[in-house]
């Protein structure tokens, strides 16, 4: 079984960004962790970075027949992203939003989440606990998908 991971703007800019929004784990630690987890789960894990939109949309294109689900953090994409939040609702698998910080307790614009109504559910601000949830929550659901 196969699933995404979708990091969006600047989520390169881990453990140097704003650490004390984001922490001090840099993305590479997030995909470690994430790689041992899938180990663990036995799924397998394609991972993308971009700061550009149209990639992760072509992403999610490329792997609409063979991923068995997604988890995405939209980053700066949350509030402005329609053609992500299109490509996520043409996805035939659930997807799970994912955020480090609480948005929702931050300034008011971002708050409000344009990504959330394409996704099956939405983990924040737990800084990269919010990954480990979002994997193991989409590894379930999936499963739970095939079994019918």
């Amino acid at each position: 079984m196969k699933i995404l991971v979708l990091h969006g703007p600047n989520l390169n800019l881990f453990g140097r960004r704003e650490p004390h929004i984001y922490g001090h784990t840099t993305l590479a630690q997030i995909d470690q962790q994430l790689a041992a987890l899938a180990a663990e789960l036995q799924v397998e894990l394609a991972t993308v970075q971009s700061n550009h939109e149209g990639v992760l949309v072509d992403f999610l294109h490329e792997h609409i027949d063979s991923a068995a689900g997604a988890v995405v953090n939209p980053a700066g994409l949350t509030q402005h992203g329609v053609p992500l939040h299109d490509a996520i609702k043409a996805m035939p698998f659930p997807v799970l939003e994912v955020h480090m910080s609480n948005i929702a307790a931050r300034e008011a614009w971002r708050a409000h989440s344009i990504i959330s109504p394409a996704v099956k559910g939405t983990i924040q601000g737990l800084g990269p606990l919010s990954y480990v949830l979002g994997l193991r929550g989409v590894v379930e659901l999936a499963r739970a998908a095939r079994a019918g």
